[in-house]
């Protein structure tokens, strides 16, 4: 059956978020979350619907991926898709040629789900592993501790200080207040909860914004953060105990999160709040 590729518009991105909803499991596979598209919401449904692209086969989608930068694709699979040599196929053959409206020219990335067969692929057609990340999980079966901070659910008039607290946690971060309401207008909002935690003298000091896929799938964690000014007071695992357990609340099975391998202070804090690391992932590079 011939596959079609293209990209859904802004009217197909609610379907787009389901369908990555419907393929996440905790089956130990860790791939694009509907989460990351409803993160990248708050630069516009516009700019989010162009960089998004759809596989399909008989007009069903087998694998979505999003241009998280223009060199950089996250993938994820249909659960029967994983094991599909003739998709990997037709991956590898749109992501190693520009005009094919993918990836730019240049060096470029792909990230994808370690058990795909496209990883196979691509190391066969030139592409080499990029460095290492460490996706780790919470199993959300038991209630979750307190989080032994104030933490309070964001909401329009609270959203500066999550905002603020965003700027303050990472360099060169751009998140302003109308990004904000752009990524808590997306279709994935729905599912999502922003909160912000407070030391003892009111002062927003962390903030997290936790993503659900749905009832019984695993939620996730993007993104987290700690205002420069007030670490090393264990508030990063209190924000991330706090988001645990409002996924809980949401009904997710587990807490996902990823950070880069060699980021060992956000490894130990996750830890710290109950993750245990899962296989490190790669993503996978080349020159085109």
């Amino acid at each position: 059956m011939t596959i079609w590729l293209g990209t859904p518009g802004v009217e197909g991105l609610a379907g787009v978020a389901g369908k990555l909803g419907e393929w996440q499991g905790d089956r130990g596979v860790v791939q694009l979350h509907p989460g990351d598209l409803g993160w990248f919401w708050r630069f516009g449904a516009e700019r989010t619907a162009g960089a998004v692209r759809v596989w399909e086969r008989d007009g069903e989608p087998v694998a979505i991926g999003l241009l998280v930068e223009p060199d950089l694709l996250r993938l994820a699979f249909a659960p029967e898709a994983l094991g599909d040599e003739e998709l990997a196929q037709r991956i590898v053959e749109d992501t190693s040629d520009p005009a094919r409206g993918v990836l730019i020219e240049g060096k470029v990335y792909v990230d994808a789900p370690p058990e795909a067969v496209l990883q196979e692929l691509l190391f066969k057609a030139g592409w080499s592993p990029d460095d290492p990340w460490t996706p780790l999980r919470r199993d959300l079966t038991e209630p979750v501790e307190d989080a032994g901070v104030a933490v309070e659910a964001v909401g329009p008039d609270s959203a500066p200080e999550r905002t603020a607290v965003q700027r303050a946690s990472f360099d060169g971060s751009t998140f302003t207040d109308e990004r904000w309401r752009a990524m808590a207008a997306g279709t994935p909002y729905a599912g999502a909860r922003c909160l912000v935690a407070r030391n003892e003298q009111g002062v927003a000091v962390a903030g997290v914004t936790v993503w659900s896929a749905g009832p019984g799938r695993p939620g996730l964690i993007e993104p987290m953060g700690v205002h420069r000014d007030h670490r090393g007071n264990g508030y990063g695992q209190a924000i991330t105990v706090a988001a645990a357990a409002a996924l809980r609340e949401l009904e997710a099975s587990s807490a996902m999160v990823c950070t880069p391998s060699f980021n060992i202070g956000a490894v130990a804090t996750y830890r710290a709040a109950g993750f245990e690391p899962l296989p490190e992932i790669r993503d996978q590079y080349r020159n085109i």
